[in-house]
């Protein structure tokens, strides 16, 4: 009997490491065998950041080693290597371990030039996105489609996990509305990977003109839209960890309103406050930081607020934050800023908040253009 017991232990071990095995999640950039057999003989141009890495190595380190002839890499927001400043310009440079130039894609202009794009033959976009509409990795994404469907160029996206993938929600876009923190007519969470999107953007006709992008995705192994994910590398200076991701498509609204959301300390969406709210017990004061944030609003300013970097999160867009502080701040003429509405996606949002509707209200309204949503989004789905 003990020698059963002993052999159904082992067994159940081993069916165990087996099933992890076989489970085990394979991003898009690990898949290096059929990268670089896409990329033989290949003038390649990277669209990349600090998020792009194969393990502990940087994709364009790993390429390179690889004899991939890496002709240009382009940098987003916060630059190449992710570390600019929220909203910083970034110049163009020369990458210091490859050699290779880099173009800025958050400088002088937001989309190639064909002038940037001569002499390659293909690009390959490796970022990592957190799934909200105002996350400008996407807008990026835009550009760089309609820039090689306008001057002939192949694009390869290398499929990165959604971290925020499990939930679609939030008020559509309105097309008057639109901007770089919100080009197409989604909610404010997708519910996407990148490579997901970067099909919709193409199915839809969302490029200028109505253009095709010749578009190819390089597919995870073993993710599902439900699968937690923690990021394993800051996919922007001011989202510091797993709970800010969970809780940014929320707090990100308060960019749009007089109440600092951390910026400015080494808490960025993990903290609410103000100096007018001086009866709430949890203090900060903004200060300038180099790479995260240069002018934070509210700068050197007392603070008095809400401390989140414990609170449960659920899987939706939680108004009761933004809520609950336009209804303690004094100055209620003064909570919104004129960027509240281009976050928001809508004008209608903050009318609501304003007439006093509840969450329920308020995101009973938004039901019907997401059941529209859902449906158009479900073509386009890789994963289940």
């Amino acid at each position: 009997m003990v020698r059963f017991l002993v052999f159904t232990f082992f067994l159940c071990t081993i069916l165990s490491c087996q099933a992890q095995k076989k489970s085990h999640l394979v991003l898009g950039a690990e898949q290096t065998t059929e990268i670089t057999t896409l990329l033989k003989g290949k003038r390649v141009g990277l669209v990349v950041n600090n998020t792009a890495m194969v393990g502990q190595t940087h994709l364009a380190d790993t390429l390179k080693s690889l004899g991939v002839n890496l002709v240009r890499i382009f940098g987003p927001e916060h630059g190449f290597r992710g570390d600019a400043a929220d909203g910083e310009l970034v110049k163009d440079s020369v990458d210091h371990k490859t050699g290779v130039p880099v173009i800025s894609l958050y400088g002088r202009n937001k989309k190639a030039t064909p002038a940037q794009l001569k002499g390659l033959d293909v690009l390959v976009f490796d970022i990592q996105d957190v799934g909200a509409r105002f996350y400008t990795y996407i807008s990026t994404l835009h550009y760089l489609m309609e820039a090689c469907a306008e001057n002939g160029k192949k694009l390869i996206v290398l499929d990165r996990p959604n971290p925020n993938g499990s939930y679609v929600d939030g008020p559509i876009l309105q097309p008057e509305l639109k901007s770089f923190v919100g080009m197409h007519p989604i909610p404010i969470t997708h519910g996407m990977t990148i490579g997901e999107y970067a099909l919709m953007i193409n199915g839809e006709g969302w490029l200028e003109g109505g253009v095709k992008c010749e578009l190819q995705i390089i597919k995870m192994k073993n993710w599902k839209h439900d699968d937690d994910y923690s990021l394993p590398v800051k996919p922007s200076p001011n989202l510091p960890n797993d709970q800010a991701i969970r809780l940014y498509p929320s707090i990100c609204l308060f960019e749009g309103t007089n109440i600092s959301l951390g910026r400015g300390t080494q808490t960025p969406f993990l903290i609410l406050g103000s100096p007018l709210l001086k009866d709430m017990p949890f203090q900060f004061t903004p200060v300038p930081i180099k790479g995260m944030s240069l002018e934070p609003p509210l700068k050197n300013q007392l603070c008095y607020g809400m401390d989140l970097r414990a609170v449960p999160v659920e899987r939706k867009v939680d108004l009761k934050y933004v809520l609950m502080f336009y209804k303690m701040y004094p100055e209620k003429e003064k909570f919104f800023t004129s960027y509240f509405n281009t976050l928001a996606g809508t004008t209608v949002l903050k009318q609501q908040i304003i007439d006093g509707l509840t969450e329920d209200e308020i995101r009973a309204s938004w039901k019907p253009g997401l059941d529209a949503f859902k449906t158009k989004r479900a073509k386009y789905l890789l994963y289940p």
